[in-house]
């Protein structure tokens, strides 16, 4: 139970700092469509809890090191490949995300420039980079819990100090800027960016757990946690729309008006949080092309965060808004191929077991 709840804690943590941390992404996602969104942001949980699942079991299943031999395993080569591509780009791309949302937080909340930022967490995701994967692992789930605490903290200081009712608040929500055209094609593209983001390192965390049956909880546990989350900071950002709806950061603008304190505290958290994603992110790509704990992956690995650094400076909030949706659509394949792995496999199991028997 106990590696459960680790890996179900990492799995937020892997895809929190790109998924929600902000509430950037959310406020385009879900806020954005108003009443509407709420039901977007339950679909959303079902999905995640599902394919958490699965991507957690089949790198247990497989003992993978790499999303690699996963991913040409269960596609096939041509499949494979096409699929392997979107996850490197997804990979290295949000790393670049992160680090320019690292920048937008410090700037917002300590009027820093975001260069300082940018250079701050392009440091200590070289230095934690460095690490091996077990210690990475933990790393990223011990930090998740400080969130889920402020979430909620968020989510009931917005309830009772609500703007207005939901319906009156609903149009106000609906001009929101976003590039999804309806409710529930942006949460089956909220759930595809986002599986996109973790399944490297979620099979990898899989691959470390023997258990197959406490690996797929894991993933249960993790995929349940994140849409509960999102469904709470949707709420929470619809309740504060008037207030949040233009700021870079919307989930630390409501913390500040209730506490400059906590919003200290929270910016602190947040950071903590895109340094989960972005640590992740930079080291699955580089696990992708070199061997973990060796020289190389390190020359690598500092290659790669110099290069994620200069490209950083598009600008956190456009980057948000197109990039986030075009990984979304290409990691539809991805998600194809998870919701039928499980028959293949059982497919293929039983054909096994009927040579064996023949023979």
């Amino acid at each position: 139970m106990r590696n459960s709840f680790i890996i179900g804690s990492a799995f937020i943590g892997v895809i929190v700092g790109a998924g929600f941390a902000s509430g950037q992404e959310v406020l385009q996602y879900f806020t954005s469509f108003g009443i509407m969104g709420i039901l977007g942001a339950v679909l959303a949980t079902a999905l995640f809890a599902y394919t958490g699942m699965l991507l957690v079991w089949i790198g247990s299943k497989t003992k993978t090191t790499s999303h690699k031999e996963v991913i040409y395993h269960i596609s096939g080569k041509l499949l494979g490949r096409v699929i392997d591509y979107v996850l490197i780009f997804t990979l290295f791309g949000v790393g670049v995300v992160m680090i320019a949302g690292a920048g937008s937080n410090l700037n917002q909340q300590f009027g820093l420039p975001v260069v300082a930022g940018t250079i701050l967490m392009t440091l200590l995701v070289f230095l934690a980079g460095t690490m091996k994967v077990d210690r990475v692992v933990n790393t990223i789930g011990g930090i998740t819990p400080f969130l889920i605490i402020f979430v909620l903290i968020i989510s009931v200081y917005s309830f009772i100090s609500a703007d207005g009712s939901l319906n009156e608040l609903d149009p106000a929500a609906r001009e929101i800027s976003t590039t999804l055209p309806n409710w529930f094609i942006s949460a089956i593209n909220y759930v595809s960016f986002n599986i996109a983001v973790g399944a490297s390192m979620a099979l990898v965390m899989g691959g470390a757990e023997v258990n197959r049956k406490t690996a797929a909880f894991g993933g249960l546990l993790g995929g349940l946690g994140l849409g509960v989350l999102i469904l709470l900071s949707n709420l929470a950002m619809f309740s504060k729309v008037e207030q949040v709806g233009g700021a870079d950061m919307p989930m630390l603008a409501i913390v500040n008006n209730l506490s400059p304190v906590l919003g200290t505290v929270m910016s602190i958290v947040i950071f903590a949080m895109i340094f989960n994603t972005a640590l992740s992110m930079f080291f699955s790509f580089t696990a992708r092309f070199t061997e973990m704990e060796t020289k190389k992956f390190k020359v690598f690995f500092a290659g790669t965060m110099l290069i994620g650094f200069i490209l950083s400076f598009v600008g956190f909030t456009d980057l948000v808004a197109y990039f986030y949706p075009l990984i979304g659509y290409l990691g539809l394949i991805l998600i194809a191929v998870l919701i039928v792995t499980p028959f293949r496999m059982r497919k293929a199991a039983k054909a096994e077991q009927k040579i064996k028997q023949a023979n």
